[in-house]
């Protein structure tokens, strides 16, 4: 115990990783950059829950934290689809959300892009015989791009925004 206390004493707390830090600067760079040219300074996005369990909602809400602070870049998640350019939809599709999620895109002024966000949005199988699931949301929105993971952290959610920043 005296070992591993003296080791800590000597190096000190260390949780940062540099190499993800660097990685981070340069993409928030280039979001900021992109949001600058391509959206006039700001990014507004409207995330729509379509049925899911809120894992994804969840790590969207960190990038609200001071560590990812989205804010900062020019992207703000808005309230209403009416103020927002591009909807990221998250959960699979249910038959009782379905008409909701379309209205809402249907709110949003054009130009306006789709994003789904996690696994669900473009999961078929095995719910695909229900009448309770409309799934894949590509059936019913037109999706411009997809970030994967079940769910994407939010470092993932920031590269995979980049992506659609780079796409457009």
């Amino acid at each position: 115990m005296i070992k591993f206390l003296n080791k800590r004493l000597q190096l000190g707390t260390i949780t940062e990783n540099s190499e993800l830090e660097r990685e981070m600067k340069f993409i928030q760079k280039e979001i900021k950059d992109t949001i600058k040219r391509k959206f006039a300074g700001s990014l507004a996005i409207r995330m729509v829950d379509s049925g899911s369990c809120n894992a994804c909602e969840a790590e969207c809400n960190a990038l609200s934290n001071p560590y990812y602070n989205l804010e900062r870049l020019g992207i703000y998640f808005v309230a209403s689809p009416r103020h927002a350019d591009v909807m990221l939809l998250s959960g699979i599709m249910t038959f009782n959300m379905t008409p909701h999620v379309l209205d809402a895109y249907e709110q949003i002024p054009s130009p306006k892009w789709v994003i789904t966000i996690g696994d669900c949005p473009m999961m078929k199988a095995p719910l695909e015989k229900t009448f309770a699931i409309k799934a894949p949301a590509n059936n019913h929105l037109p999706i411009a791009y997809h970030i994967k993971g079940c769910p994407p952290t939010p470092t993932d959610i920031i590269k995979g925004i980049l992506e659609f920043l780079r796409g457009i």
